[in-house]
Order: structure tokens, then C-alpha cells, then sequence
């Protein structure tokens, strides 16, 4: 044989085996009844299976419309892998799980040793019928990114856009889907990794499908008692507060911003009275733009600052700057942010779960009761109810909102820091956990995995099939990350 063919059947060969891997790894090649094929994803350097499942739309009915599932496997690095997978539900609502592969998977390493990893675009999101709404593209002009009004006519074009019914698009329908995924690939048990709203989505296929779970992580919780989005002004309050008094117990953020909480009070009242008009340069073009800036649209925007806490360091500068009259570093952060975010999800599928399962129980009282005094008031809260009120209404099991109650081992993660889902509500979902541990981060906001004794103990919990034993030890070694003191452009 010459050197050029052997080296062409022996790359056949390779590849025959790796595909034969692939196809032991995910769940049996003889229970999966899901057609898999080798694909690539972007950011993840091993190959995948990626396959299509097509779900009824009506599962009631069984009839009409189908969605097609998009459905990944990242194969565990072991020839002889376990047979319990880890299955990314992912955030939002919105996110697709399958989108969110390359960011997650270095988060992963050790799980995957052991274990092959599943990514499913839950109905709407992602590329399964995904549900987009952007009334204000991230590239539109500054202008209208920060205009507030209320915008019923492009809500009304999302939905006639949609070959959809979108009142069927809610977790716990979305949580039989799933099952139904796991049963084509071949799996009997699922270890759950819920990240912030996949932490409800994580305890209603608990609650849902008991008998095919074997651990759960718990991400940033959202327990049933959480409603969408009531108490977002009220944690966003706890958040900042705890910000501003870390300044100013910080000798160097004290001297560099002083009376900083006083100055952030004016500034906001300031805003009240009239919306500020002012030019900045778009810190990706470069170009100077008009922009007219309203309280509500000013509190919007620094809220999602205060998600992580390496952007939430920056907000006593971006204060300070502000009521100084520069704007540059707030606009720069806030279309950095804004743009990320918006590439992984779908706007529609968020209010098809949140007005179906949230604004229902949202009382004028509640409402007044959960924004008095806070400094992000209700303003985004009122938007959200009177978009439900065009939006399509599904239905909810009896007893939905009810604690999910299991002795399934469950590992509950918070960070101390999170202006969503702070630690209290992990507490709350804990109560009727019986086998749950619940951490929490000091120093860390919405979402854990990025820490690296969290993602250590995410390892050794899905290892052992038990909290019992766990020893959170990293809680004493993190700390908020230091304030900034200058800014020198858009950041990366």
C-alpha cells in the first residue's frame, strides 16, 4: 500500500471510530430512536451530534403544527461513558440552550470526562421555531435604543409574523418536550443544570417527570413563588444597595466618588422632572448622535450593569461621569451589553411564559406595593403588564405555582450579589427540597459557573449523585471585584 493511501484509509478509519463513539455515547445506539449527525458548533472545538426532533405545537391535541427541535450532543471524552447526561436549560425566558454550547462548554470539563452533554433549543428559541420580537434592533440608531414609548404597533407585527400559536409556548409543555427528547435519545435518567429562568424550567420537569432525574443544579433559583417580573425593582434595590455601601465602606471608591448615593438620588430626580437631552459619540462607530434620555430608560439600562459584578464595578464611574454631564462610559457599557444579549433571544417566547404564568398573579397592589421607593420604580414593570395585554394567553396546570416538593439530590447556587434571583429565593425553593444544599457566592452575581470552585463543586455533585459529603470551601476566598476609577473607552 502506498504511503498516500494509507494515509487516507487510516483517516477513514479514524473517523468511522469517532462516529462510532458518538453514537455509543448518546444513550445507546440501540434505545435511541433520534437520528444524529456529526456537526460543528461554534466555540466548541470537539465534534457534536446534532439532530431534529419534531414535536407537536397542540401536544394536547396532537394534531397541527409541528416544531422542530434543535438537539445537540457533545459526546462525553470517556469510551465507556455513564448513561445519565447533563442538559443545559438555559435562561430568559428566551435562550436557546443550543446557542449557549461554546460559552458553557469550558465549564464543563470535568463533567464531560464522564458524561455526554445536551443542549436542547427549548420551543421557541434558539433555532426551534424561535419566537424574535426586537421592536428596537441592537443596531438601531442611539436615539431609539434608549426611547422608552411604549410600542403596540411593532408588538403586533411580532405576532402576525409568527406561524405559531404562541399561547402554546410555556415551560411546562416546553418540559414535556424535553422528556420526549430524552426518550428518542435513548436515556433513562437526566442530571439538570437550570441557570436562572432554566431553574424553574429544571423544577417543573422535576415535578413533571420525577422518575427520569437523578440530580439537579440550580442556577441563579427562580422557585415557583418568584413571579415574572414583580420583583425585579425590589431586588434590583437590594443590589444597588449593597453596591453603594461597598463604596463607600472602600477608602479609595469613597474619595474617588464622593456622596455618591446622594448625587445618584439627584441625578434620578433630575430625570423625573425632564428627560435630559445630550450628544455622544456611538462607541462602536465612533459617530456623534442625539440622544434623549427618560428616568425609566436610564434605570432599565444600569439595571443589567448590576448582573455581573465585574460591570457593576464600573457603575460608581458611570455615575459619577453622568452627573458631570458625561454620558460616554453609560451609553459605551450599555450598547456593549445590550448587543450580547440580544443575540440569543427570542422576546416572544419570553412574554408567551411570562404572560401566561406570571402577570396573571400580578395585582395593581402588588405592583405598587413591590416598586414604592425603589430607585427603578414600576415603570418597565407597567410596560410588561400592558403588553400582556395584547399578548396571547396559554393556560397552566392546577397547582403550578405550587413549591415543588422532591428528594431528588438538588444543589442550589446564589450569588451574593444578583439583582434578580438573590439568595432568598433559593431559600425558599430549599424549603421543600429535602436533599438540597444551597451556597451562596460572596461577590458574585446573577449566574455562578464562571467561578471556578462553583463549577468544582457542579463536578463533584454530579460525580457523587449527592450533596452529602460536598464541601463548598471556596465561599471565604471571593470578594467584590475592585472599582473602577477610569474609563478609557467602549469596552471590549
Amino acid at each position: 500500500m502506498r504511503p498516500r493511501e494509507f494515509r487516507w484509509l487510516s483517516a477513514l478509519l479514524g473517523a468511522l471510530l469517532s462516529l462510532s463513539a458518538c453514537s455509543r455515547s448518546a444513550g445507546g445506539e440501540s434505545n435511541r430512536t433520534l437520528p444524529l449527525a456529526p456537526c460543528r458548533l461554534e466555540g466548541v472545538g470537539r465534534q457534536a451530534l446534532c439532530g431534529t426532533l419534531e414535536v407537536w405545537e397542540d401536544r394536547a391535541a396532537k394534531q397541527g403544527r409541528k416544531v422542530p427541535l434543535k438537539v445537540v450532543v457533545v459526546p462525553a471524552l470517556a469510551s465507556s461513558p455513564l448513561s445519565d447526561p447533563l442538559v443545559l436549560l438555559a435562561g430568559g425566558p428566551g435562550q436557546g440552550a443550543a446557542k449557549l454550547a461554546g460559552q458553557v462548554m469550558p465549564l464543563l470539563e470535568r463533567i464531560q470526562r464522564q458524561r455526554d452533554l445536551v443542549f436542547v433549543d427549548q420551543r421557541g428559541t434558539g433555532d426551534s421555531r424561535p419566537l424574535e420580537c426586537n421592536p428596537v434592533p441592537p443596531t438601531a440608531p442611539l436615539t431609539e435604543q434608549f426611547d422608552d414609548t411604549f410600542r403596540e404597533k411593532e408588538i403586533r407585527a411580532c405576532l402576525a409574523s409568527y406561524d405559531a400559536d404562541v399561547r402554546l409556548y410555556t415551560t411546562p409543555i416546553a418540559m414535556d418536550d424535553l422528556d420526549e427528547v430524552r426518550a428518542a435519545l435513548g436515556y433513562d435518567k437526566l442530571n439538570l443544570w437550570g441557570v436562572s429562568y432554566g431553574t424553574r424550567a429544571a423544577l417543573v420537569y422535576l415535578r413533571q417527570h420525577p422518575e427520569h432525574v437523578r440530580t439537579v443544579i440550580l442556577d441563579g433559583v427562580a422557585p415557583m413563588s418568584l413571579v415574572l417580573p414583580l420583583y425585579v425593582a425590589r431586588d434590583g434595590q437590594r443590589s444597588l444597595d449593597l453596591l453603594l455601601t461597598s463604596c463607600e465602606q472602600d477608602a479609595v471608591c469613597s474619595h474617588r466618588y464622593p456622596d455618591l448615593r446622594g448625587r445618584f438620588t439627584a441625578l434620578l430626580e433630575s430625570l423625573a422632572r425632564e428627560p435630559l437631552k445630550t450628544r455622544v459619540q456611538h462607541p462602536l462607530t465612533g459617530a456623534p448622535e442625539d440622544v434623549t434620555l427618560t428616568r425609566s430608560a436610564f434605570v432599565g439600562a444600569l439595571h443589567a450593569l448590576l448582573y455581573l459584578p465585574e460591570t457593576a464595578a464600573m457603575l460608581p464611574l458611570v455615575v459619577d461621569r453622568a452627573t458631570q454631564g458625561d454620558w460616554g462610559p453609560f451609553v459605551a457599557l450599555y450598547v456593549t451589553m445590550h448587543g450580547n444579549l440580544e443575540q440569543n433571544m427570542s422576546r416572544g417566547m419570553y412574554l408567551s411564559v411570562v404572560c401566561s404564568e406570571d402577570v396573571p398573579l400580578i395585582t395593581e397592589e402588588a405592583l405598587v406595593r413591590e416598586t414604592r421607593g425603589s430607585w427603578m420604580g414600576g415603570r418597565e414593570l407597567r410596560d410588561t403588564l400592558k403588553t400582556c395585554e395584547l399578548w396571547p394567553r396559554g393556560s397552566v396546570p392546577a397547582g403550578y405555582r405550587d413549591p415543588v416538593t422532591s428528594d431528588v439530590p438538588v444543589l442550589l447556587l446564589s450569588g451574593e450579589l444578583d439583582p434578580v434571583t438573590p439568595p432568598q429565593w433559593a431559600e425558599d425553593a430549599k424549603k421543600t427540597l429535602s436533599n438540597s444544599l444551597h451556597v451562596v457566592l460572596p461577590g458574585v452575581g446573577h449566574g455562578t459557573s464562571s467561578v471556578g470552585c462553583a463549577r468544582t463543586l457542579m463536578a463533584d455533585f454530579v460525580m457523587r449523585g449527592s450533596v452529602k459529603g460536598l464541601e463548598p470551601k471556596c465561599r471565604e476566598s471571593l470578594a467584590r471585584p475592585p472599582f473602577f476609577t477610569s474609563f478609557a473607552g467602549p469596552v471590549p
